[in-house]
């Protein structure tokens, strides 16, 4: 048994040294930035935890049988094995088929070029004006901010609007009993682009059963794309974001400016620091 296992290593050995250093090197490399781009854009997403568990469940041990097969008689497992991998992959194109067509629509609607730091202040100035005349009154809100995906798979039955971001404009939209009012905004390269927009509801068990529909549309969205949302609960007025799939609640206006800038600016953000400006709760 155990001269299968040195017998099958000595021949991965000798196959390995037949290629040449640079061309492996080269060629591992491409995969581990190929695959790093793809867990970071996923992360926070369905997809990521998908992705998660499609490595811990089905490629771990199927890599784990293929090195044992000789050694342990693993044939019969490692067949099977191969053939769930073959019907596994056609369940995850059905089951996932809308998470894989966001995904995509991501990829084909990067945004290469972002708008400069004073420009980017001047949009969460107006944000913050608007969230303080929202929380001020218990007029419900949701803002959507494009990052490099954009959104425009969502707002095929919206109204467009193409207009510059102003916390006036903003108020108008939200207004109780104004035709836009329940639905959430889009804003895109520092423009309110489209209002009554219908953002997808994050699933059941991935919020508190306390928060409404602008909660769970904003977790929702931003578990399928890499935008910044904004809440203000119409119940409590009270002010929240949600980003890559976490909801960061009941903000201070200070604190809500801070992260704004952190997520918009540019500047890579960790959690603890995002959950350091969250001054009470992060679900």
């Amino acid at each position: 048994m155990q001269s299968g296992f040195w017998s099958n290593l000595d021949s991965f050995w000798r196959t390995l040294q037949s290629y040449s250093l640079w061309s492996v090197a080269l060629q591992l490399l491409l995969i581990g930035v190929v695959v790093f781009w793809l867990v970071r854009f996923l992360q926070g997403t369905r997809g990521y935890r998908l992705l998660k568990g499609i490595f811990l469940v089905l490629l771990i041990p199927y890599f784990s049988f293929t090195l044992l097969r000789n050694v342990f008689d693993l044939e019969i497992i490692v067949f099977l094995y191969e053939r769930m991998l073959v019907f596994a992959s056609v369940a995850i194109v059905v089951v996932f088929q809308p998470e894989i067509r966001r995904a995509l629509m991501r990829v084909g609607e990067a945004r290469l070029f972002r708008g400069t730091a004073s420009q980017i202040d001047r949009e969460i100035d107006e944000l913050i004006k608007s969230a303080r005349f929202c929380s001020q009154r218990k007029i419900g809100a949701l803002i959507a901010i494009e990052r490099e995906a954009g959104l425009g798979g969502l707002t095929d039955d919206s109204t467009r609007i193409n207009a510059d971001i102003s916390a006036d404009l903003l108020n108008s939209i939200f207004y109780p009993n104004s035709p836009l009012h329940d639905l959430g905004v889009v804003i895109s390269s520092g423009r309110i682009m489209f209002a009554g927009v219908q953002f997808p509801l994050a699933e059941a068990g991935d919020l508190e059963n306390d928060l409404g529909s602008r909660h769970r549309a904003a977790v929702g969205l931003s578990q399928e794309s890499d935008a910044v949302v904004l809440i203000v609960s119409e119940e409590t007025g009270d002010v929240s974001i949600a980003e890559r799939g976490l909801l960061y609640r009941r903000l201070t206006l200070e604190s809500t400016r801070q992260m704004l800038g952190e997520l918009l600016g540019g500047s890579t953000t960790s959690p603890e620091v995002l959950t350091a400006l969250s001054s009470k709760d992060l679900v």
